[in-house]
């Protein structure tokens, strides 16, 4: 049933958002309080351990940045290349290890890191010149607590709440299902660019066109949500000066930046992008800049300055009046001609964003510096169902119209907080049920045989769902004839074999060693006829998915002990991890162990559902589940799967394997 609230009460939206900002509260607080109880105690080792300090490091490089400021390169050793939580965008310090100080006595200098390297990463630092302590010990870097993101959202939410009229006050009503939503007959919504899209993608698109002021693209999975979504912008772009594409992640800012580049769309990339690829790069603002006709003089100006600012580090510490008058006029020197090529930097990048037709950032990076004064008649943020409601006001702020793309039963945001649990329902989620007219849902899908599709669309989508001739009937013995004719769903039954499940000590993690070697097992048998050297173009794919840390580490070190499955992983065609980690991925094979056996019938994590249409629909042609019945079976969800796998003839009994 669609929740429509009757907002009789004025208040009752302010009333809304201000159990979300007190919500995004307690969620910072319990951020905050996991990084200091990660780090306040751990010793510098134990912070490599977690991958969050790179220690021993050298300064190979140092750089004029935005502002005068210095840009830091950074290298580790070597040896130290493990695995490191630090990227992009991420808050960090280096910190000198000196003589007679220690914990959070040592001395920092604080950046953010805009490039990561395999041990390398350049820091963009707060000061303009290297302090003296970078010479007394060795040197390492920390990543600390980001800040940025959590003032950014206060203050957006602030500004919503503070909206009494204008444009800002109606779209929030809108979204928050307040005022109805308006449309103009969809009629007169006539595309301009040609496209390859279905039915109910171009009714999408032109849904998108008639909005006045809030779309939704809703897009289960396979449905071809970016292509949709990139075809709505380009439409949007014919018809107004500038448009602002966000997403929460930068893995998806990245993919739309090159999808609309491979367009010709002309599109700029704030922020620092997460993949390296030479047509991505090209969009990113830094490159844009260099490509300039002005870029050469400014290039110039800021030798110069350097030139200045190394002839004063020449004079150390002790010399005298005129060494130090010297050193004094050269600093000023250079910081005026710093601040020349600021102005002139500043004009290249208003230059650069008065052409452009779309500017793409993370939810957040809608508030960098170099675009924070500008709005948009038309906010596009895809990944919606993914979003804090916090994180997409910020770009809302700055607009006139909002689309919002995603799938409200994928999987929802990550929340830090038990208290603050209330913020996984995103405004994505709140406006779609609130005002269902607003939304288009897309219902072809191109990933799924149509057996794997048919579960997830009864029990999410209405069963409005159609597989697309190209994939409905596309299994294993379609891919290579060698495989045996099988289902493309199988559901194996462990009910009546004792495979219990083992609780972890000193976690809440679950394992059951048992079911894992069973789903190996029947994994290597169905692989048995496949060979690689067959399929040098199209290699097959497969994930191995479970819901607990535990089952996960048994299933990578039973893989690696496995000698049919190891040279799959080794080759990067098999992959094992939560289904968080397969989020917006697919495989041709998905095999999940349920991992939950027990006499009391708990199944915990497995019943988020959400979770589990992700898990299940990762997979192209074939699904093999692995779980034990009796456990699962009181469970609507589960039960209803049961009677699914029946129906079709996927009921398999472990009984069978033996």
């Amino acid at each position: 049933m669609t929740e429509q609230p009757t907002y009789t009460d004025p208040y009752a939206v302010e009333k809304e958002l201000r159990k979300v900002q007190a919500l995004m509260k307690l969620e910072q607080q319990e951020d905050l309080e996991q990084f200091k109880l990660k780090n306040a105690k751990a010793s510098i080792a134990e912070r490599q351990q977690r991958g969050l300090t790179w220690y021993p490091v050298k300064i190979i490089k140092e750089d004029i940045g935005f502002g005068g400021k210095l840009v830091l390169e950074l290298e580790r050793p070597a040896a130290q290349n493990g695995l490191h939580l630090f990227q992009v965008g991420k808050n960090a310090a280096l910190f000198g290890n000196v003589p007679g100080r220690s914990g959070s006595d040592r001395p920092t200098l604080n950046g953010v890191i805009t490039a990561v390297k395999r041990n390398k990463i350049l820091l963009a630092t707060t000061k303009e010149d290297l302090p003296d302590w970078v010479d007394e010990g060795k040197l390492g870097v920390d990543l600390t607590f980001d800040e940025v993101s959590y003032r950014e959202m206060e203050y957006a939410l602030g500004k919503v709440m503070g909206a009494f009229d204008g444009r800002l006050a109606e779209l929030r009503d809108v979204l928050l299902g307040a005022k109805p939503a308006q449309f103009r007959p969809e009629t007169e919504a006539t595309l301009y660019y040609p496209s390859p899209l279905n039915e109910s993608q171009l009714a999408a698109v032109r849904h998108v066109l008639a909005a006045k002021d809030v779309a939704i693209i809703h897009g289960p999975p396979g449905t071809g949500k970016t292509t949709t979504l990139v075809q709505a912008i380009m439409e949007t772009t014919r018809r107004e000066r500038r448009v602002l594409v966000c997403a929460p992640s930068n893995t998806a800012v990245d993919l739309l930046t090159e999808k609309l580049a491979e367009r010709g769309v002309n599109v700029i990339r704030m922020g620092n992008p997460s993949r390296v690829s030479d047509l991505l790069l090209e969009h990113t603002l830094d490159a844009q800049i260099m490509a300039h006709k002005s870029y050469p003089e400014l290039k110039s100006m800021r030798q110069t300055a350097e030139q200045y600012r190394e002839a004063a580090g020449k004079f150390k510490r002790h010399f005298g009046w005129e060494e130090r008058e010297e050193r004094r006029q050269l600093k000023e020197q250079a910081h005026l001609m710093l601040q020349d090529s600021d102005n002139l930097e500043r004009y290249i990048t208003e230059d650069l964003l008065d052409k452009v037709q779309v500017i793409t950032c993370t939810l957040v990076g809608a508030s960098n510096r170099a675009i924070r004064h500008l709005t948009y008649e038309t906010i596009f943020i895809d990944e919606a169902a993914q979003a804090l409601e916090p994180g997409c006001w910020i770009p809302i702020t700055k607009g006139n119209r909002v689309v919002l793309a995603g799938d409200h039963q994928q999987l929802p945001p990550t929340i830090k907080s038990e208290k603050a649990g209330a913020l996984r329902e995103t405004l994505f989620e709140k406006c779609i049920r609130r005002q269902p007219e607003t939304a288009r849902m897309l219902e072809v899908q191109y990933r799924m045989h149509e057996q794997i599709m048919e579960f997830s669309s009864e029990q999410f989508y209405d069963g409005k769902l159609v597989a697309a001739p190209t994939v409905a009937h596309a299994d294993l013995p379609d891919y290579d004839i060698r495989f045996a004719p099988d289902q493309a769903v199988e559901f194996l039954d462990t009910a009546g074999f004792g495979f219990l499940e083992l609780g972890i000590a000193e976690s809440r993690s679950i394992a059951n060693p048992e079911e894992a070697d069973l789903l190996l097992k029947r994994l290597a048998q169905l692989l048995e006829p496949y060979d690689a050297a067959d399929h040098t173009e199209d290699l097959l794919t497969i994930g191995v998915i479970a819901p607990y840390r535990a089952q996960i580490n048994y299933l990578k070190d039973a893989v690696e002990g496995n000698a049919e499955l190891a040279g799959l992983l080794e080759h990067r065609m098999l992959s094992v991890g939560t289904v968080d980690s397969f989020q917006g991925q697919e495989r041709d094979i998905i095999a999940i162990s349920l991992t939950r056996s027990n006499t009391q019938g708990e199944i915990g994590f497995l019943s988020d559902i959400r979770r589990m249409n992700v898990g299940m629909t990762r997979a192209r042609k074939k699904l093999l589940i692995v779980g034990d019945s009796s456990t699962l079976g009181s469970h609507p969800f589960y039960k209803a799967f049961l009677d699914y796998v029946e129906s079709i003839g996927a009921y398999r009994t472990a009984w069978e394997l033996q």
